[in-house]
């Protein structure tokens, strides 16, 4: 039965029925599905396939760290699970509502990319059902090039059923943070540079500054704490996360240049030194939006894009201005605004690639797919790309500029599905099977 189904951005939505995989698949035009935490239309199709009653572990090597389980498993129960047995995932992204499968699709990657980078570092094997409906059990060794194009896919390989993942170990659930005040966007960034070997790191900035102030951030660093420097009996338990919620869509005047702007003013300087440091459970550091739950209704019912760019390290200095120039230019207003630094990307159809990354949340209004239009060119003339796991409106020939491998990557999904059966609304708005 067809329901409306929306991602995480809420744009677009559609009218689809969502099936399990002891249902009967689809002939055509179907997509695998997890928590629909994307932000576009990836995870859209005419019909999609649920992931989430795939969620057993059916195998741990305590000595090794090795998981197995289904691809259903969402980091949040894996959280629960392994870290009181000392055990952290080694790459994960800003939300704990984040199916291991979809991670794949996504190739994601953390706040500690420059060190680990995205999730296909420690991925050892997955099993892939194809559009033609086969299982094929593939690593760096066994269908190397079904495996590589699987990370940063989209699901167009075909739905991951199970997955072994190496596990990181830690001797708390505690992280030792430190947040360093940026006057501008020149200071955010060498202090990128000057703490490229700490584990993980992150800028919260703010792009509604302008002149002398543009660009100015609070670095946040941190580093898994280590049990003699918790001094706590229990160091791998925590209090559970409180949590609030956003009860409806709020109306779409609430974000504007004024509210966003006051609360960056706010969030800016309610810390009153220049350094701090505090030691605080790992929920907080890693996944600070997890506490406020449907936080996208703030966006109304709308919704809202969430633009992300990553630019080579060498144009950064230029590129990343030209971005901020552009939004206050024209009055695009993000309310959450992230900053981070990649290391090497490796794949075929992987986002990162060593530079910067900028994060933005744009909320849907009138014109504002033109103007975003515009940025693109900009992140193209400084050889930069947009993640497609947040993409909702990219033009196909924007998207063959900025993943020049992508007529590889098409080679490789004709292969597996020569019917075409596995399709999405991302990939038909983008041409990929084409």
């Amino acid at each position: 039965m067809a329901k409306r189904v929306h991602n995480w951005g809420k744009y677009p939505s559609i009218e689809a029925p969502i099936h399990r995989l002891k249902d009967a698949l689809p002939t055509s035009s179907w997509i695998a599905r997890g928590m629909g935490r994307c932000y576009g239309d990836s995870a859209l199709a005419h019909h999609m396939i649920s992931n989430l009653h795939l969620n057993h572990f059916l195998d741990f090597d305590v000595e090794s760290g090795i998981l197995t389980c289904e691809s259903g498993v969402t980091y949040r129960e894996l959280l629960r699970v392994f870290v009181p047995k000392g055990w952290f995932p080694p790459v994960t992204p800003g939300t704990q509502f984040v199916t291991l499968g979809g991670a794949i699709a996504s190739d994601v990657h953390g706040k500690n990319h420059h060190v680990a980078g995205s999730i296909r570092q420690h991925i050892l094997e997955f099993d892939l059902l194809t559009g033609k409906g086969e299982v094929l059990t593939c690593s760096p060794t066994q269908h190397p090039e079904v495996f590589d194009a699987t990370f940063g896919g989209m699901g167009l390989t075909g739905m991951i059923l199970s997955l072994k993942i190496q596990l990181k170990a830690i001797e708390t659930a505690y992280v030792d943070q430190v947040s360093i005040k940026a006057r501008h966007l020149e200071e955010i960034l060498d202090l990128f540079d000057e703490f490229e070997e700490a584990t993980y790191s992150v800028a919260w900035i703010d792009t509604l500054a302008s002149g002398k102030n543009m660009g100015r951030s609070i670095l946040q660093k941190g580093e898994h704490t280590r049990k003699e420097d918790l001094g706590r009996t229990d160091p791998l338990v925590i209090a559970p996360q409180s949590s609030l919620s956003v009860p409806l869509d709020l109306p779409s005047f609430t974000l504007n240049k004024w509210s966003i702007s006051a609360f960056n003013f706010l969030y800016y300087h309610k810390q009153f030194s220049q350094r701090k440091s505090s030691t605080i459970p790992y929920l907080p550091f890693f996944y600070p939006l997890d506490s406020i739950l449907h936080w996208n209704r703030i966006y109304g019912k709308k919704g809202f894009t969430q633009y992300q760019l990553v630019i080579p390290k060498a144009a950064g200095k230029i590129g990343i201005p030209r971005v901020l120039q552009f939004l206050h230019k024209y009055n695009l207003n993000s309310f959450l605004s992230v900053l981070k630094m990649f290391g090497e990307g490796e794949g075929l159809m992987s986002f990162p690639m060593a530079g910067y990354t900028l994060t933005l949340d744009i909320p849907i209004r009138a014109r504002i797919f033109p103007l975003l239009d515009e940025l693109d060119r900009i992140v193209l003339d400084h050889g930069g790309r947009l993640y497609l796991t947040k993409d909702a409106r990219m033009k196909p020939e924007v998207f063959q500029q900025m993943y020049p491998k992508w007529g590889a990557f098409q080679e490789i999904i004709q292969k597996l599905d020569p019917e075409g059966n596995i399709q999405s609304l991302q990939s038909e708005r983008l041409q990929i099977r084409t």
